[in-house]
């Protein structure tokens, strides 16, 4: 079989990165396309992925709607030559659904958020089979399938994902040391237009470096205040950081929940929170517990000092964490049945849709 994946953003590379290489593994041919946004290039290079860039990440919208044109057709002309029988992409990805129709292949597409109007306007008419998480609210009909976990735990997943320790000696920490991470993202993207993150971010510094290190990972570009906290290790180095901090705090929609299934308190602020935000927050915070949505930033870090207080806070996340991993599935596990067994997978998914639970 041959395999069209496109890579819009970084967490797309963790989330398609294992499943590539099992499909090679078992001697399908995997090509990737990639638009380069953020470190997104970046990752790929670090994996040892071949690829072919496509494009780049633009803002505004004129300019994304020429992208979107010129992406189309750079991925369509690679798609001729490589001739695949399935196209693959994660949420949002309407390159792969548009080049799927008009080479009459399947696309299917992976998607989390409800968000992003006219990202679904663009993607879902023309994908073949949508894949949501089990938490998704919205119906998109026959091409609809759920399973019942995050994207995150494609790669973050204990049967994928062993954390390294040797990120502490690069930065200097020991296993005793508190440092506590930030993120904040860009806001550029079609989904944010009209939203916002953490506004006060240096007042979030000052008062949590009182109880340790703070690290800065940010998508936008830091005044000379705050640059002084980013932190330095290589991109796909940080997931390894994530799992041994001690909290997260920040505006990011990925890395909130790469924290929560990591077992790592988080605590999410930005515009989104509120009346109709999207479903996996609500579960992740209603039924596990696990992360602290705030649209206020002002509580959001009434919060963070509260919980960087809380004693006995890692044993309480692990017994958080053990629950939530008990009932979901490995979701690269079943992505890769899913694409490899496709139509097949999507019938016995319409059938039996507990079939997913073999993929534990």
């Amino acid at each position: 079989m041959r395999i069209l994946f496109n890579i819009c953003h970084p967490a797309q590379v963790h989330l398609f990165k294992y499943v590539i290489r099992g499909l090679e593994n078992k001697g399908h041919e995997c090509k990737i396309t990639a638009i380069d946004k953020d470190v997104s290039l970046n990752l790929l290079d670090a994996y040892g992925f071949d690829y072919e860039v496509v494009g780049s990440a633009r803002s505004g919208l004129f300019s994304k709607a020429v992208e979107l044109i010129e992406i189309d057709k750079r991925v369509y002309n690679i798609a001729k030559y490589f001739k695949p029988d399935i196209l693959v992409g994660g949420s949002g990805n309407a390159y792969s659904a548009h080049i799927g129709k008009l080479i009459g292949k399947p696309s299917i597409i992976f998607e989390d958020s409800e968000k992003g109007t006219i990202e679904h306007l663009l993607t879902n008419p023309f994908a073949t089979v949508i894949c949501t998480t089990s938490s998704f609210k919205k119906e998109l009909g026959a091409k609809q399938i759920s399973f019942d976990g995050y994207k995150e735990l494609a790669y973050l997943h204990p049967n994928r994902f062993h954390p390294k320790q040797a990120v502490l000696d690069e930065l200097g920490f020991t296993g005793e040391d508190t440092f506590i991470i930030l993120r904040f993202v860009a806001w550029d993207a079609d989904h944010d237009i009209g939203h916002q993150g953490i506004q006060n971010k240096i007042e979030f510094v000052k008062e949590l470096e009182k109880y340790g290190r703070v690290l800065i990972t940010s998508e936008e570009k830091l005044g000379s205040e705050l640059e002084k906290y980013r932190v330095s290790v290589s991109p796909e180095k940080l997931h390894d950081l994530l799992y041994y901090t001690q909290m997260l705090v920040g505006d990011s929609q990925t890395m909130t929940t790469e924290a929560a299934v990591l077992g790592v308190p988080a605590i999410r602020c930005n515009s989104f929170v509120g009346n109709n935000d999207m479903s996996n927050f609500i579960e992740l915070e209603q039924k596990y517990n696990l992360i602290f949505n705030y649209s206020d930033s002002g509580e959001a870090l009434k919060k963070a000092v509260e919980l960087i207080n809380k004693p006995e806070r890692k044993e309480e996340w692990d017994k958080k964490r053990e629950r939530l991993l008990k009932e979901k599935i490995d979701v690269t596990a079943f992505m890769t049945w899913f694409i490899e067994s496709y139509p097949d997978s999507f019938k016995e998914m319409k059938e039996n849709p507990d079939f997913q639970y073999n993929f534990r």
